[in-house]
């Protein structure tokens, strides 16, 4: 492993604070929109937590916090974490702005710290959102973290980008990647995934997790899956390929041979 990959931690948090001063001005996250009452949830992802109202709810690597306080919006009581200390300066704000301090905290830590950093507390739901685990690279470590977060009867919910993505060349046709690749990606990319200027800070290190892993950690962490689901739409037109396919959602279109393209997973913890 290289100098840079073994310092994955202080370059993927110098990249992600740079981040959040493009995010916060960018349409992609349209903050003013967010301030006047919409939602970042996805239907299926509403559907697949259900109720939340009166629930405790951490929400690892929240980013700038809008993910958390949709949730809080929804009735939950709600933790956000994240490594980023201007994303969680920004997410405190938006908390602040849109009435939400009273039942929203949000906390700077790397995930792997999170429970020194949430001094033992334990929640009813931890969630995750999309593009979060390919920042990790320690699955087993990351499952145990989240075990130790959650009461006895609790459940993870889990929403990602399907790993078979990673597999995909540009064109969304053809197979450029190796499925099963385990050594860690470094990345020097000036542009972030949002509209906006150019980043400064560009280095990343990003690891694939294929979908056998992910399952495998949670189970060995002692959770009891009850359901993985895999999805035929994708939140942006990754590849040129795919098209719009109504709320916000791109897909193959028809006659194309599909591929999942993000997935769910929730798994609960014995009462």
């Amino acid at each position: 492993m290289t100098n840079t990959e073994t310092d994955w931690l202080r370059l993927n948090r110098e990249n992600w604070d740079d981040r959040v001063r493009i995010h916060a001005d960018s349409e992609f996250y349209d903050l003013p929109g967010f301030r006047a009452g919409a939602s970042t949830l996805r239907p299926f992802e509403l559907d697949e937590v259900g109720e939340v109202s009166g629930k405790r709810l951490v929400h690892l690597q929240c980013h700038m916090g809008q993910d958390t306080l949709s949730w809080a919006r929804r009735g939950a009581e709600v933790t956000g974490l994240d490594f980023s200390s201007a994303a969680v300066r920004t997410a405190r704000t938006l908390a602040e702005d849109i009435g939400m301090a009273d039942r929203a905290r949000f906390v700077v830590s790397d995930v792997y710290e999170a429970p020194t950093a949430l001094g033992g507390e334990r929640f009813d739901i931890v969630y995750t959102g999309l593009g979060a685990l390919v920042w990790l690279p320690d699955l087993p470590r990351w499952a145990g973290v989240v075990s130790s977060l959650l009461k006895d009867g609790g459940f993870v919910y889990l929403a990602e980008f399907h790993p078979l993505t990673e597999l995909l060349g540009e064109d969304g046709k053809s197979l450029e990647h190796d499925y099963f690749q385990t050594r860690p990606e470094t990345y020097d990319f000036p542009h972030t995934y949002t509209d906006g200027p150019q980043l400064t800070k560009t280095l990343s290190v990003q690891w694939q997790h294929p979908l056998g892993e992910v399952v495998t950690a949670l189970a060995q962490a002692g959770l009891r899956v009850e359901f993985l689901h895999e999805h035929a739409t994708m939140l942006f037109q990754r590849y040129p390929v795919l098209e719009p396919c109504g709320n916000g959602e791109y897909r193959f279109p028809a006659g194309h041979p599909r591929l999942p393209l993000m997935y769910s997973i929730r798994a609960t913890k014995a009462a």
